[in-house]
C-alpha cells in the first residue's frame, strides 16, 4: 500500500467493535493512548448484538445479569471520555508493516491509517449470514428477502415468512407476532419439523404465541420461489412426505445461524493455530511485534473464551503496546480509586480525602 496522503495517523487501531474491543479502548485511554476502532458491522457491539443482544448474560463480575445489549451500552459510555473514533460499516482489507515500524491499513471502504500499534479483538471473525440458495431469490434481497431485522418498521403490517429453527430465527418470530408499533400482520415459522434448537425458554414463547394463533408454523424447507411482476409473491415449501405446498408471503426473513469467517487476517502473515491468532500471555502480542490479539480471536495454553478473560487480556494488551510506544518511560500501574490523574482522564472529580 501506498502511505500517502489522507491518512490518518495513530497510535492505535483496534479492529472490532465487540465487548473486548470496546474495553480495549478504555484500558488503552487510561494510559492516553487513542485509538481507532474498524468494525465491519454498522453498529458497534459485534457478536454480542448481532446474535444475542436481548439474552441475559450473568459473569460479568459485579453485574449479577445485564442483557448483551446493555452491556455494549454500558461498555459505550464507559469509554466516550477517550473519545475514540469509528469507522463502522467497512472491514479491514489489508494491512502492511511500512519502513518505519508502523502498519499501513486500508479498509473495504478505502479508509486508511498509519498506525503504530494494531489490535485484533475480531471475536470469532466476521459473522456472515447463512444463505438460503435457491434460484432468483438474491434478485429480492433488501426489497423482500432479509437476513436480519435491522429496520423493524418496515415489517409492520406484512406477512412474514421466518426461515430457521435456532433462538435467531425464534427470536426474530416472537418479536414479530408479539403487540408494537412493528407487529407483523402474519408470521409464519418454518423449519425442516417442529423440533427446535434453542432456549428452552424461548421455545415456550413461540408455543404460546402459536396457541394464541400469533404464530403459524409448517414444516418443510424451503425448495423454491412464485414471483410476478410486483415482486416475491410465494414460497414453496417441500415437506417430508414429498409434498410441496406454496406459502404467500410480503417478506422472507431468513435466520439460518451465521458462519464465522477469519477473512483477510488470515493473509496477514500471523502465526495461527486453528484459525486463532496464537499469542504470548504476557502481552498478548503475535508473532509481529505491536500487533495484539485478545478476545476470541486468540489462542494460548488454557484458553478460555470468555468474556472477562478478554477484558484481562486487553489489559495487559494496552500495557504492552504502552511499552512499545514509549519504551524509556514504563507506564505506572495506577489504580482508578485513588488516582487524580487517571479520574482527569476520566473527567470525574476527585474524591474528598476527608
Amino acid at each position: 500500500m501506498d502511505p500517502g496522503h489522507g491518512l490518518i495517523e495513530t497510535d492505535a487501531v483496534v479492529i472490532g467493535a465487540g465487548p473486548v474491543g470496546l474495553f480495549q479502548v478504555f484500558e488503552l485511554g487510561l494510559l492516553e493512548i487513542k485509538a481507532h476502532v474498524i468494525d465491519s458491522l454498522g453498529v458497534a457491539g459485534g457478536q454480542c448484538v448481532e446474535l444475542y443482544a436481548g439474552k441475559p448474560i450473568y459473569d460479568i463480575p459485579g453485574v449479577p445479569m445485564c442483557t448483551a445489549q446493555q452491556l455494549i451500552d454500558n461498555l459505550q459510555k464507559q469509554i466516550q471520555p477517550f473519545g475514540a473514533t469509528f469507522h463502522l460499516g467497512q472491514q479491514v482489507n489489508a494491512l502492511a508493516r511500512q519502513d518505519d515500524g508502523r502498519f499501513a491499513i486500508e479498509t473495504s471502504l478505502g479508509t486508511r491509517f498509519l498506525a503504530r500499534n494494531v489490535f485484533i479483538a475480531g471475536g470469532s471473525g466476521s459473522f456472515q449470514a447463512r444463505r438460503l440458495r435457491i434460484d432468483g431469490l438474491d434478485a429480492f434481497e433488501q426489497t423482500q428477502v432479509f437476513y436480519r431485522i435491522d429496520e423493524p418498521a418496515r415489517f409492520s403490517g406484512k406477512h412474514v415468512v421466518v426461515a430457521g429453527g435456532t433462538d435467531l430465527a425464534l427470536d426474530a418470530a416472537v418479536a414479530l407476532a408479539q403487540a408494537g408499533p412493528h407487529r407483523a400482520a402474519r408470521v409464519t415459522l418454518v423449519h425442516r419439523r417442529d423440533v427446535f434448537q434453542a432456549d428452552p425458554a424461548l421455545i415456550a414463547q413461540v408455543q404460546e404465541l402459536r396457541d394464541a394463533a400469533a404464530i403459524d408454523f409448517v414444516a418443510g424447507q424451503l425448495t423454491g420461489i412464485e414471483s410476478g411482476p410486483d415482486g416475491l409473491n410465494a414460497v414453496q415449501v417441500s415437506a417430508g412426505d414429498g409434498s410441496t405446498r406454496s406459502l404467500p408471503l410480503d417478506a422472507l426473513l431468513v435466520m439460518l445461524g451465521f458462519n464465522p469467517k477469519l477473512g483477510p487476517i488470515a493473509d496477514w502473515g500471523l502465526n495461527l493455530e486453528r484459525k486463532q491468532i496464537l499469542v504470548d500471555t504476557e502481552r498478548f502480542e503475535t508473532s509481529t511485534p505491536s500487533i495484539f490479539a485478545v478476545g476470541d480471536v486468540n489462542t494460548y495454553p488454557g484458553k478460555k473464551k470468555l468474556i472477562l478473560c478478554g477484558f484481562h487480556e486487553a489489559t495487559l494488551a494496552a500495557f504492552g503496546a504502552a511499552a512499545r510506544l514509549r519504551p524509556d518511560h514504563p507506564a505506572q500501574l495506577l489504580y482508578t480509586t485513588t488516582s487524580s490523574k487517571l479520574h482527569q482522564l476520566l473527567g470525574v472529580t476527585t474524591p474528598d480525602a476527608n
